[in-house]
């Protein structure tokens, strides 16, 4: 794979370029981002269109939410940090991820689909997550014989801006029966997460309610982890963003919840694979794809997806 590398980031107009080698040789990954909208926003993070060209990949894919994918071209495997190895589907549920997955194509690739709010996945799924933690499997074992018809019907265009139509579609359609979707509680999680810079968890406690084994319970259920793992995952990826921006964490309060610059490496690795030297250098095209076009999001989504 000779030439030149375009890592291309088109979120709402916004554009950024970079570069990324495998085996010694340029690549060329496009990445591009749409936000769910006012309807879905509580359910989904955002929609995505991921293509790459070229005869064999293997890239960093940090610590997330829940995805849901249809693997339009190309094929590939998951290498979750639990040690498990999963073949791509057609339509592929991956759930929340605790520390960075290497996403191997064995082809050229074209993958679009959303991220799923922990609402979302306790609406759509009605299992816990922890249970999926690190795991991916077949959509069709859900959605039988409808998982294909749904990739289809994504196939039949090649047009970008139609299949982010088509999904939102989609997404509208199934996640009709939303009783199950706890939007309270995830509300109060998720700007915990956002505000509290050393997330304590008595404020936690006191805002949702609960007993803290009660909160336990309940973000292994929606989330997959419990709320100081949560934090730390969730700090470690806001530091990344601001590093892979090019910004100095110094100038943030969150440079706070970090005890030494040691810590704050650590962290940062545990949860997306780099260290803060690799990712200001842009190391992972795809982290670095990945965090800009969320960035390119801002204003749209909540600053949970913008800036992590």
């Amino acid at each position: 794979m000779a030439g030149p590398f375009f890592c291309l980031i088109k979120s709402f107009g916004f554009v950024d370029s970079g570069r990324a080698k495998f085996n010694g040789s340029f690549v060329m990954i496009s990445l591009q981002y749409q936000a769910a909208g006012e309807k879905l926003a509580g359910l989904v993070s955002s929609f995505y269109h991921f293509e790459y060209e070229g005869n064999a990949l293997s890239e960093l894919e940090r610590a997330d939410r829940a995805q849901f994918r249809f693997h339009l071209r190309g094929d590939g495997e998951y290498h979750f940090p639990n040690g498990e190895t999963t073949a791509t589907f057609p339509v592929t549920i991956i759930g929340p991820t605790t520390a960075p997955v290497t996403a191997v194509a064995h082809c050229p690739q074209t993958i679009v689909g959303w991220g799923m709010e922990p609402a979302g996945w306790a609406g759509l799924m009605g299992k816990d997550a922890e249970t999926w933690v690190d795991k991916a499997f077949d959509a069709s074992v859900i959605f039988g014989e409808s998982a294909f018809a749904l990739r289809d019907h994504l196939i039949a265009t090649s047009d970008m801006q139609q299949q982010f139509t088509i999904m939102k579609e989609m997404a509208a359609e199934i996640y009709v029966p939303m009783d199950r979707a706890p939007f309270e509680f995830t509300a109060i999680v998720d700007q915990w997460l956002i505000d509290s810079q050393n997330h304590v968890l008595a404020t936690l406690i006191e805002q949702s309610g609960l007993s803290q084994r009660q909160l336990e319970r309940m973000t292994n259920r929606y989330y997959g982890l419990p709320p100081k793992k949560l934090a730390r995952k969730y700090r470690a990826l806001q530091a990344a963003h601001i590093l892979a921006s090019g910004d100095s964490l110094d100038d943030s309060e969150l440079s706070l919840a970090f005890y030494d610059q040691s810590h704050l490496v650590r962290e940062v690795k545990q949860f997306t694979g780099l260290t803060p030297t690799e990712l200001r250098a842009g190391d992972a095209a795809l982290t670095k794809a990945t965090m800009t076009g969320r960035k390119g999001m801002d204003g749209k989504v909540s600053k949970l997806i913008s800036d992590s």
